[in-house]
């Protein structure tokens, strides 16, 4: 297995975890608008994680084949996003907006902890 999928394997793996401990804090915790929103708002992440790790992969095979690629799916990875806020706009009782937008942001979190983790054991 590649360094590259290697990284993939760990990062998915870490969100598996965080999307469980966010389950487990929804269901056992008063706080049910703060974990749901924070659960939304990482499902969301999780999928914008999942599909920049597939484009990237087209991308270095395209290339590596000397192929051209459109892009990397940024349009519908900001349409997911749009569309988490909109569920939390749209279902305010259920979830908390600040929260979500907290969420979104977990894959970034996840990818820039496995880095310094993984450089750190060199």
């Amino acid at each position: 297995m590649s360094q590259y999928q290697t990284m993939i394997a760990r990062e998915r793996k870490w969100m598996f975890y965080l999307l469980a401990i966010l389950v487990l804090g929804a269901g056992f915790t008063p706080y049910l608008r703060i974990f749901l929103g924070l659960l939304l708002g990482s499902v969301v992440s999780f999928y914008n994680l999942y599909l920049l790790q597939k484009k990237t992969k087209d991308v270095t095979e395209a290339a590596g084949q000397g192929k051209s690629v459109r892009g990397i799916g940024t349009l519908s990875r900001l349409a997911a996003v749009a569309l988490a806020v909109v569920i939390a706009l749209r279902y305010e009782d259920y979830f908390h907006i600040i929260a979500v937008v907290i969420g979104l942001m977990t894959s970034y979190l996840v990818i820039m902890i496995d880095f310094f983790v993984h450089e750190s054991k060199k």
